[in-house]
């Protein structure tokens, strides 16, 4: 009873300790959260690398090296993208030009979209039909319209670019000291859950590893099979469509909407036999990665009803953004885990009275 003063002291001290570290941190905790992510997920390829390497005694140089290869996976596909972009935007002097003199008329084919085609035509004429429209739509432009756009664009792709780099650093340091921060966390987790703290937090290592295979490895995997449908299609640029897709089918059955684009283009086109391919192969795909694959790879590992998993999905898109994806499965795991347990332990308490 004595210390019991002491014990209350130090808790609430802790406590208000926790709360200071939070508030201070606040601004980066998601991407501290993003390079626990990625470091539970290559942890398995790390392990093998410092076990099969002649490195085996400088674990800094093989996480240095872990951390460059997954900062290039990431970056490299998106300075394409960029790239791309720049040279799109290279064109644009030569379009200003002939909106100036002669204006655009709208193609045949938006005339014929479905449902919107009338509303495209006559938008697209009142915009840069026109000479007159044409000089006002550039006049907008140009007194502030797009260039704070473009302005707005360029910082929060520096601040993006930043924040990445601060993600890698945290990875980094995550890799290196790995076992010591594992061996912690699993002696709090018991701690404050008994004996089962050690299996909530494999659990949640399992929910994160497999939401990444079942949302990214099935995203990637969507993205090269329809990137090769829109290449026999006839578009002229594939990869970045294939792209597109491939980020989109990160959320299940958001697939849908690029490739029900591209086929409604096809469709304005006239191209029937390439738009109906196209829609029946992508359908096949979508409906086999989100029904089957994904199911097997998310929920299968951790026992997680697909539903449940979804839901996750969903509910951790909708509150935390992008990195919600794979928190919200990981909390539903937990979740599950502690309701079975729960109810484990009301039987057997149900079978001995």
């Amino acid at each position: 009873m004595k210390n019991n003063p002491e014990v209350r002291a130090r808790l609430i001290g802790g406590f208000i300790l926790l709360l200071l570290g939070t508030w201070v941190l606040h601004s980066f905790l998601a991407l501290l959260i993003w390079a626990v992510v990625l470091a539970v997920t290559t942890w398995p390829i790390y392990q093998r690398l410092l076990k099969g390497s002649t490195f085996q005694g400088n674990a800094t140089w093989i996480a240095l090296g872990l951390t460059l290869l997954i900062g290039a996976v990431i970056l490299v596909p998106l300075g394409y993208g960029l790239s791309r972009l720049i040279d799109e935007a290279q064109s644009l002097g030569q379009i200003a030009v002939d909106l100036k003199n002669t204006g655009i008329p709208a193609p045949i084919w938006l005339k014929t979209l479905p449902v919107v085609g009338d509303w495209a035509t006559g938008y697209w004429m009142k915009s840069i039909g026109s000479p007159a429209a044409a000089e006002e739509t550039l006049h907008w432009l140009s007194t502030g319209g797009a260039i704070a756009q473009t302005q707005h664009f360029a910082s929060l792709l520096i601040q993006r670019f930043l924040a990445f780099l601060l993600t890698l650093v945290v990875l980094f340091f995550v890799y290196k000291h790995g076992e010591s921060l594992g061996q912690k966390i699993y002696m709090t987790s018991r701690k404050l859950f008994g004996d089962m703290g050690s299996r909530y937090v494999s659990h949640a290592t399992a929910a994160v590893r497999a939401t990444v295979n079942g949302l990214v490895l099935v995203g990637i995997g969507e993205g090269l099979l329809l990137g090769v449908g829109y290449a026999f299609a006839g578009f002229s640029h594939p990869a970045i469509l294939g792209a597109l897709t491939g980020v989109f089918a990160m959320i299940p059955f958001a697939a849908k909407i690029i490739v029900l684009s591209c086929v409604l283009i096809l469709m304005a086109e006239g191209s029937m036999v390439a738009c109906v391919a196209l829609g029946i192969f992508g359908v096949v795909v979508i409906l086999l990665a989100d029904n089957y694959v994904r199911p097997l790879l998310i929920g299968g590992s951790v026992q997680l009803p697909f539903i449940w998993t979804l839901l996750g999905i969903f509910g951790g898109l909708e509150n935390f953004g992008l990195l919600g994806l794979f928190l919200g499965p990981t909390l539903m795991a937990v979740l599950m885990s502690i309701w079975r347990d729960s109810t484990e332990d009301m039987a057997k308490k149900s079978l001995s009275s």
